[in-house]
């Protein structure tokens, strides 16, 4: 007997329906009517889980050859401990039930793992490349006003402003054409997934090598972008405030090497938690539990207008002031506002 027929067999013993097995297993419905169709099947743990629920070996469950007659005489299922955890479990089996479900073999999960070591790099070389983009209008502006190189402003101003396009042109490139190859795992993030036996396993064992490059790279990262302002603090302990056009150039290279340590750090810290979420999207943990997806799904068009208006506000400020060492302040602020809203939407929806 198989197990998708020893499933059947077990639940309908202990006068369960799927709604009432699937409650105790912290899933979806959907999902045990897979695995009772014999179109997916449950991981370890849940085998595991299985094991304690119905009472039986996992040798039972797992075993073709082991029949109803080869389990021990009155095996007991645990419907008592089941019954007590439904309640915690209710919660995501209802979240669950609010998301398309998608079954993820071993292959599909190996492609992922492997499009997001990939995608990390190019969205972390986009994202540095936008951060290094006003490095040399900054510069070069300042350099020909104080008489530094042999060009007018206006020239300097049109090669920086020149470079700052093609960088962003660039960046724009790397993202949308990252974005376009990993379109077919987009239901990662915005779907309950059910992965087949052995695919956690697999995803912790890749995650747990990982560690460690995760962890040194985000610290290193958060590092950089601390000790970025050191250099404009030191320009300005040594010239002080003095308001000459050579003094302004040497704030202006200062504010280069701000924008090139924060570009390294950003950087550090952008492929390292590309990668880490997407151990987090097959294991559904961290950001994106099933409760997460709903919330985010809820969210998506209040993202799309929320960023998008931060990034207008960025570019008109930091074109029409010309400050760019001062208009980055913009992208932390955005990022506490984000926190606020996010946190305000999900007490109005819990009072509603």
């Amino acid at each position: 007997m198989i197990l998708a027929d020893k499933i059947i067999e077990l639940r309908k013993k202990n006068g369960w329906s799927q709604e009432d097995l699937a409650e105790k297993m912290d899933v979806s419905r959907q999902s045990i009517s897979k695995w009772e169709g014999a179109q997916s099947v449950p991981d370890m743990n849940r085998i595991l889980r299985l094991s304690e629920i119905f009472g039986v070996s996992t040798d039972f469950l797992l075993k073709d050859d082991m029949e109803f007659e080869d389990t021990p005489a009155g095996y007991t299922s645990t419907a008592d401990a089941g019954a007590s955890a439904s309640g915690s479990g209710r919660g995501a089996y209802e979240a669950a039930c609010e998301l398309e479900m998608r079954t993820v073999s071993m292959e599909e999960a190996q492609g992922f793992m492997d499009y997001k070591a990939f995608a990390a790099g190019r969205i972390a070389i986009g994202v540095l490349l936008c951060i290094l983009s006003p490095i040399l209008l900054i510069v070069l502006s300042s350099a020909a006003e104080a008489g530094r190189i042999g060009v007018t402003e206006g020239q300097a101003a049109g090669f920086g402003l020149a470079v700052l396009i093609i960088l962003v042109g660039a960046a724009v490139a790397l993202f949308v054409t990252t974005g376009l190859r990993g379109k077919r795992y987009e239901y990662f993030e915005k779907e309950a997934i059910e992965t087949l036996y052995g695919v956690d396993g697999a995803v912790k064992d890749r995650r747990e090598k990982y560690r460690s490059t995760y962890t040194w790279q985000l610290v290193s990262g958060i590092v950089l972008c601390v000790l970025a302002v050191i250099p404009l603090f030191v320009t300005m302990m040594i010239f002080g405030d003095e308001d000459t056009p050579y003094n302004d150039y040497r704030y202006a290279a200062a504010v280069g090497v701000l924008l090139l340590l924060v570009a390294i750090g950003v950087f550090l810290i952008v492929r390292a938690c590309t990668v880490w979420g997407g151990f987090q999207m097959l294991l559904e943990t961290g950001d994106y539990t099933r409760a997460h997806k709903i919330e985010n799904k809820k969210n998506e068009h209040i993202d799309a207008i929320y960023w998008g208006a931060a990034i207008v506000i960025y570019l008109a400020w930091s074109f029409i002031t010309m400050q760019w060492q001062m208009t980055w302040i913009v992208w932390p602020i955005a990022g506490v506002g984000y926190g606020l809203l996010v946190a305000i939407l999900r007490a109005m929806r819990s009072r509603g």
